[in-house]
């Protein structure tokens, strides 16, 4: 409770904006239902498509010096890729790769 989230990725497949059928809106509303404070940012998905649809307001872009204690990576946006996930995160935190294709050495699970 209170941790602060971040969601890399919200459209259904990579580097596309197509976010019809994605799950990331169900696991977005669980960790909101345990109180927990989630920011989602992909660039890829169009913010008014994604509010309209799922009830989810899109953050615009990573702010600079802003620290995760989660980070989850759901979807594989090139962008993410070339991220300094190190530089995102709290100094006690969680990284979670679900899509496999992060530095292994910055995750501490993954699926």
């Amino acid at each position: 409770k209170n941790a602060e989230v971040l969601v890399l990725g919200f459209t259904f497949k990579e580097n596309c904006p197509d976010v019809r059928n994605t799950k990331v809106g169900d696991v977005v509303r669980v960790l909101k239902d345990y109180g927990i404070n989630v920011s989602v940012y992909d660039p890829w998905a169009r913010a008014e498509e994604v509010r309209d649809e799922y009830g989810i307001e899109l953050t615009g872009s990573l702010s600079e010096g802003r620290k995760y204690d989660v980070i989850v990576l759901a979807v594989a946006h090139k962008e993410f890729l070339e991220l300094d996930i190190p530089s995102l995160v709290s100094e006690n935190h969680v990284v979670y790769d679900v899509k496999g294709c992060l530095n292994p050495e910055w995750v501490d699970d993954r699926l």
